[in-house]
């Protein structure tokens, strides 16, 4: 009997060897790893799926990227807006408190603004890593000039304080009654005109005349606007009342109301009633002119230096910072355009005319997007500023009797604005919208983790393996693979002399 040589059954028997060898070290990788193939080959027909969820996956972590360093700019600016909130509160509450005038011309509800409009610009000027928060889409640059630009100018270019000043020239007019003409007309002895010394938005404006003078009529006329009241033959009663009512630059309204007496000595807001009509009239104009003047020097120059400074202030990319047409300015008929030469622009970020929030969008979802810009000049936040800038620019004398009237009739009407009227943006109406944004955000992170869950439990179910079965395979194979070697090794050692 003849024995056959191993030869070409044994390359067999290696390349199956091998093959069992390849197949454990690919389970032993399988379980270090938890997944079936280091490459998409190894995965199979559910290949292309795998591919298209972790692009998925990528993508979603891109979103989520955004939404956190949008995060982190909303997060700032809110922490702006309410600090902003909170000196508009400080400002309004110590506007409400009545406070001496200081050695430099100032009040300490003054000084407290002064300070407060320091801060309001820097918090303004806010920036999360190299963009500015309040500049629109010119987040490379501030959204503000500096707080001694805005207030004193610069060179050539006038700040709030020579608007201001200017202003209040044009309001008051060359006889500090405030734009108005109180005469008895030639002809009619025994009446009292007042009239607006020309057309325009400066100083007083006459709204009405209301006389219970006995005997008297009250004749209306203009452009400009004009009334006279003509007494009669006969003299007012003791007590009988006349009222004037004005609107001011700032919206207000005020009136003065004067009381005919019997006095040789009337006192404040009244005249005396003379021995005829055109006696009478005389002193009716006296003290006509006297409490016009004096409303004049308080409540008109507060009402001036309001308007001053929502002129100054209130501008946008087609409405620049307008100021009083002069020299002369207590003649002025106009206010002008500021020009970037001659007048400080106090915002100089982007100043388009869409809605501030769409300055800055971002994509947090393949469907969704978020607008989150700001824009310092936004009326919210401006009305803080000019309001507080407004307190801030006026000095006093402490020499000046009207002084402490002036002041009076100026934190009132601050502290009012600053309680913002109906119809007028609020700093927390912005922080409301960014919080709505905040929300969507937030909203959208929770629906990409949920989602990206859902995604890695489908890949695993593709790419990974169970440890359990792939540990019994490995024990199956090392078995086989052993009792194949051992074979194999009995069949090497098999010869001629250990067969016979």
């Amino acid at each position: 009997m003849s024995v056959s040589s191993i030869g070409s059954k044994s390359s067999l028997i290696v390349q199956s060897l091998v093959s069992m060898r390849s197949q454990l070290d690919e389970l032993q990788q399988q379980l270090g790893t938890g997944k079936k193939s280091d490459t998409y080959a190894g995965i199979g027909i559910d290949r292309g799926l795998a591919v298209g969820l972790r692009n998925q996956m990528v993508a979603l972590d891109g979103y989520d990227e955004s939404i956190t360093n949008v995060n982190v700019r909303l997060n700032l600016a809110q922490t702006s807006l309410g600090r902003i909130a909170d000196i508009a509160a400080a400002v309004k509450s110590g506007a409400l408190q009545t406070s001496a005038i200081n050695s430099n011309g100032t009040t300490t509800s003054q000084n407290v603004a002064a300070t407060e409009f320091s801060e309001v610009i820097g918090l303004l000027n806010t920036q999360a890593g190299d963009r500015y928060l309040f500049s629109g889409r010119a987040g490379d640059q501030p959204s503000t000039e500096t707080p001694d630009h805005i207030m004193y100018g610069d060179g050539a270019r006038a700040g709030l304080m020579q608007v201001t000043a200017e202003r209040k020239q044009a309001d008051l007019g060359s006889n500090g009654l405030g734009r108005l003409l109180v005469t008895v007309p030639v002809g009619t002895p025994t009446a009292v005109k007042v009239e607006e010394d020309a057309v325009s938005p400066f100083g007083f404006k006459l709204a009405g005349v209301t006389s219970n003078l006995t005997g008297s009529t009250v004749t209306p006329s203009g452009p400009p606007a004009a009334s006279t009241v003509d007494l009669g033959p006969g003299n007012p009663n003791a007590g009988d009342t006349i009222r004037y009512d004005f609107t001011l630059p700032d919206g207000s309204s005020e009136s003065i109301t004067l009381t005919a007496t019997t006095s040789t000595s009337p006192g404040p807001n009244q005249f005396t009633i003379g021995a005829n009509s055109t006696a009478t009239a005389a002193n009716l104009q006296t003290a006509l002119t006297a409490a016009v003047g004096k409303l004049a020097d308080t409540s008109l120059t507060a009402a001036s230096a309001l308007a001053a400074s929502n002129d100054f202030f209130k501008m946008d990319a087609a409405n620049p910072p307008r100021r009083v047409a002069g020299p002369p300015f207590d003649t002025a008929t106009a206010l002008v355009a500021g020009t970037p030469a001659n007048t400080v622009s106090w915002y100089i970020g982007e100043a388009g005319s869409d809605p501030a929030r769409a300055t800055a969008t971002v994509r947090v979802d393949p469907s969704i997007s978020v607008s989150y810009g700001l824009r310092a000049n936004e009326e919210g936040i401006r009305w803080v500023v000019q309001n507080i800038a407004a307190l801030a620019a006026m000095t006093f004398s402490q020499s000046d009797p009207n002084a402490s009237a002036r002041s009076a009739a100026l934190n009132q009407r601050v502290a009012a604005r600053l309680d913002v009227p109906a119809g007028t943006q609020k700093v927390q109406d912005i922080e409301t919208e960014l919080a709505g944004a905040q929300m969507t955000l937030s909203q959208a992170s929770s629906r990409h983790q949920q989602t990206k869950s859902a995604l890695e439990d489908l890949l695993n179910q593709i790419e990974g393996v169970s440890n359990e079965e792939v540990a019994a395979k490995i024990m199956t194979l090392q078995t086989r693979l052993q009792a194949s070697l051992q074979t194999t090794s009995l069949l090497y050692q098999n010869s001629l002399v250990n067969y016979i």
